[in-house]
């Protein structure tokens, strides 16, 4: 599933002091890619996000990697 973080993540200093969230919402990517980093896995995740969907996981861990250089 190739998604550009973008469409899902922002960053605005009035919200969350400019930490990246996810577009809509006050859960940011670091809490997101930190229960996926505790071995939790995507289904889990959104049992305690149900909001949550595949697409926005997907765009934090897009988030996450490092770009490769070109």
């Amino acid at each position: 599933m190739a998604t550009d973080w973008r469409d899902e993540i922002v960053s605005t200093p009035d919200v969350l002091r400019g930490k990246p969230r996810l577009k809509g919402t006050r859960i940011p990517v670091s809490l997101i890619l930190g229960y996926l980093a505790t071995g939790m896995t995507t289904e889990e995740t959104q049992r305690e996000f149900p909001d949550l969907t595949l697409g926005q996981i997907a765009a934090c861990l897009s988030y996450a990697r490092p770009t490769q250089p070109a």
